[in-house]
Protein backbone atom coordinates (compact mmCIF):
# COMPACT_ATOMS: atom_id res chain seq x y z
CA UNK A 1 0.00 0.00 0.00
CA UNK A 2 1.67 3.07 -1.23
CA UNK A 3 1.10 5.75 1.58
CA UNK A 4 1.13 9.59 0.20
CA UNK A 5 2.53 12.95 2.47
CA UNK A 6 2.50 16.56 1.77
CA UNK A 7 4.08 19.36 3.08
CA UNK A 8 4.50 23.02 2.48
CA UNK A 9 1.53 24.56 1.91
CA UNK A 10 0.92 27.85 3.60
CA UNK A 11 -0.99 31.50 3.39
CA UNK A 12 1.53 34.08 0.93
CA UNK A 13 1.06 36.89 -0.93
CA UNK A 14 1.19 37.12 -4.88
CA UNK A 15 3.83 37.04 -6.44
CA UNK A 16 5.20 34.83 -3.87
CA UNK A 17 6.58 31.52 -3.93
CA UNK A 18 6.29 28.15 -2.22
CA UNK A 19 7.70 24.72 -2.76
CA UNK A 20 5.23 21.10 -1.64
CA UNK A 21 6.95 18.07 -0.63
CA UNK A 22 5.54 14.93 -1.35
CA UNK A 23 7.20 11.86 0.53
CA UNK A 24 5.80 8.51 -0.52
CA UNK A 25 6.53 5.07 1.11
CA UNK A 26 5.15 1.70 0.50
CA UNK A 27 5.76 1.16 -2.82
CA UNK A 28 8.65 1.24 -5.40
CA UNK A 29 8.95 5.24 -5.49
CA UNK A 30 11.62 5.50 -8.59
CA UNK A 31 9.03 3.27 -11.07
CA UNK A 32 5.80 5.24 -10.06
CA UNK A 33 4.28 8.05 -12.51
CA UNK A 34 3.54 11.40 -10.11
CA UNK A 35 1.34 14.29 -10.44
CA UNK A 36 0.27 17.35 -8.38
CA UNK A 37 -3.78 18.08 -8.81
CA UNK A 38 -5.68 20.96 -7.12
CA UNK A 39 -9.21 21.54 -5.67
CA UNK A 40 -10.46 24.91 -5.57
CA UNK A 41 -13.72 25.27 -3.14
CA UNK A 42 -16.82 24.65 -5.83
CA UNK A 43 -14.36 23.70 -8.82
CA UNK A 44 -13.50 20.19 -9.39
CA UNK A 45 -9.69 18.59 -9.30
CA UNK A 46 -7.63 19.65 -11.81
CA UNK A 47 -4.12 18.88 -13.06
CA UNK A 48 -1.10 21.09 -12.18
CA UNK A 49 1.93 19.39 -12.64
CA UNK A 50 3.06 15.45 -13.79
CA UNK A 51 6.69 13.75 -14.15
CA UNK A 52 7.11 10.41 -15.01
CA UNK A 53 9.71 8.02 -14.35
CA UNK A 54 12.54 9.93 -15.83
CA UNK A 55 13.02 13.39 -14.36
CA UNK A 56 13.22 14.95 -17.77
CA UNK A 57 9.04 14.14 -18.89
CA UNK A 58 7.40 16.57 -17.35
CA UNK A 59 3.94 17.52 -18.30
CA UNK A 60 2.05 20.82 -16.90
CA UNK A 61 -1.55 22.53 -18.15
CA UNK A 62 -0.83 26.31 -19.47
CA UNK A 63 -2.61 27.60 -16.46
CA UNK A 64 1.16 27.19 -14.66
CA UNK A 65 3.38 26.68 -17.29
CA UNK A 66 6.36 28.73 -17.28
CA UNK A 67 5.33 29.03 -13.43
CA UNK A 68 5.66 25.77 -11.57
CA UNK A 69 8.14 23.19 -11.59
CA UNK A 70 8.07 19.74 -10.71
CA UNK A 71 11.02 17.13 -9.55
CA UNK A 72 11.80 14.47 -8.03
CA UNK A 73 13.91 12.69 -6.18
CA UNK A 74 14.46 8.70 -5.99
CA UNK A 75 16.85 8.71 -3.54
CA UNK A 76 14.53 10.19 -0.88
CA UNK A 77 11.28 9.06 -2.30
CA UNK A 78 9.83 12.51 -2.57
CA UNK A 79 8.42 15.04 -5.25
CA UNK A 80 8.57 19.09 -5.22
CA UNK A 81 6.32 21.26 -6.78
CA UNK A 82 7.91 24.56 -7.03
CA UNK A 83 5.26 27.21 -7.48
CA UNK A 84 6.87 30.61 -8.57
CA UNK A 85 4.77 33.85 -8.86
CA UNK A 86 1.64 32.63 -7.34
CA UNK A 87 -1.93 34.29 -8.35
CA UNK A 88 -5.03 34.36 -5.86
CA UNK A 89 -6.61 31.94 -8.50
CA UNK A 90 -4.06 29.35 -7.30
CA UNK A 91 -5.20 28.84 -4.17
CA UNK A 92 -6.11 25.53 -3.56
CA UNK A 93 -5.83 22.17 -1.57
CA UNK A 94 -2.93 20.61 -3.10
CA UNK A 95 -2.53 16.99 -3.74
CA UNK A 96 -0.31 14.56 -4.51
CA UNK A 97 -0.63 11.45 -6.82
CA UNK A 98 0.65 8.46 -7.54
CA UNK A 99 0.30 5.71 -10.53
CA UNK A 100 2.08 2.48 -11.04
CA UNK A 101 0.77 1.59 -14.78
CA UNK A 102 0.39 3.73 -17.87
CA UNK A 103 2.31 7.17 -18.66
CA UNK A 104 2.19 10.37 -17.52
CA UNK A 105 -1.53 11.47 -17.62
CA UNK A 106 -3.17 15.00 -16.83
CA UNK A 107 -6.41 12.93 -15.17
CA UNK A 108 -7.13 12.16 -11.90
CA UNK A 109 -8.68 8.78 -12.70
CA UNK A 110 -5.45 7.24 -13.93
CA UNK A 111 -3.63 7.66 -10.65
CA UNK A 112 -4.78 5.32 -8.19
CA UNK A 113 -2.87 6.28 -4.81
CA UNK A 114 -3.57 9.89 -2.98
CA UNK A 115 -2.40 12.20 -0.39
CA UNK A 116 -4.65 14.09 2.24
CA UNK A 117 -3.59 17.25 0.75
CA UNK A 118 -2.11 20.86 1.86
CA UNK A 119 -3.36 24.11 1.77
CA UNK A 120 -2.25 27.13 -0.46
CA UNK A 121 -3.96 30.26 0.33
CA UNK A 122 -2.46 32.93 -2.02
CA UNK A 123 -3.89 36.72 -1.25
CA UNK A 124 -4.10 39.65 -3.44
Amino acid sequence: QVKLVESGGGLVQAGDSLRLSCTASGGTFSTSIMAWFRQAPGKEREFAAGIGWSVSSTFYPDSVKGRFTISRDNAKNTVYLQMNSLKPEDTALYYCAASKVGGLSGQARDYTYWGQGTQVTVSS
